[in-house]
């Protein structure tokens, strides 16, 4: 079902012949169920704004994209459109919030969760990653292509929850090395390498039936903590004397690292 616009900020939609219309406004259904649906059904229409809105923008840029451009996509009227948003600095301010803050503030609630071990810890945010790159990616690329073009306050947003993103990463991946369940790695080099390969996801998956989200999370997920995780029984690393004098050698300058004093 698609969703459309009126020129009074109400929704319709297109529908299959049978099913049930919308009750109208005057209806007499009971209050919260109404009120309820509404918000149900604004939150539907937003999300297609966003998402036509981004597609817009990364085509066309953002100078090149008019709220009457954003409206045709929608199949409705640049009117109905100001029930949601003031102008086009609203909206890009909005997929700014979605892509970048939202992101930063879940990340933070999985590491402050209580009950998690390190491993899952990173696990879970390399998959919440993952999750936003396939369900938002117009979105993402947007920002990715847009980001020189961005107003000063809100690029500063932007670079703030990237910055928040990483330094997330790396505070887990740095208590995994200290308590050894982490290979001596850099912490930050590290979050880095995770969040580039949990973004490219952006660029080259696009779900459908035949691809679902669910196996490409959890496999991106598990190979960021592989990257990390320490060998057990030998069963990451080979067991030859090669491999233990380089093994030798990452701890050893990561010892340095850390005891080299300040300066």
């Amino acid at each position: 079902m698609s969703l459309r616009l009126r020129d009074d900020g109400g929704v319709s939609a297109r529908r299959a012949v049978g099913e049930r219309p919308d009750p109208s406004p005057d209806s007499k259904e009971p209050t919260a169920g109404r009120n309820g649906g509404r918000t149900r059904r604004r939150e539907l229409v937003e999300n297609e704004l966003h998402e036509r809105a981004a597609e817009l923008f990364a085509e066309r840029g953002f100078a090149g994209t008019s709220l009457q451009d954003i409206a045709d996509a929608m199949g409705t009227s640049r009117t109905a459109l100001y029930h949601y948003v003031r102008n086009k600095d609203d909206l890009l301010a909005n997929l700014v919030a979605e892509v970048s803050q939202e992101l930063a503030r879940e990340l933070g609630r999985i590491r402050r969760e209580s009950g998690l071990s390190t491993e899952e810890q990173l696990r879970r945010m390399a998959g919440a990653i993952v999750a936003q790159m396939v369900t938002r990616s117009a979105r993402f690329r947007l920002l990715i292509l847009s980001e020189q073009d961005l107003p000063e306050a809100l690029a500063a947003v932007h670079r703030d929850a990237k910055r928040a993103v990483r330094d997330e990463l790396a505070t887990v991946i740095a208590e995994g090395v200290g308590s050894g369940i982490f290979r001596p790695v850099d912490a930050r080099v590290a979050a880095y390498a995770i969040v580039g390969m949990c973004n490219w996801v952006a660029w080259w998956f696009h779900p459908g039936p035949d691809h679902p989200i669910e196996p490409v999370v959890e496999q991106i997920a598990t190979m960021a903590l592989l990257s990390v995780r320490s060998a057990e029984d030998g069963a990451l690393h080979d067991d030859g004397p090669s491999a233990a004098l380089a093994r030798l050698r990452a701890d050893l300058a990561y010892l340095e690292r850390v005891i080299a004093p300040p300066g």
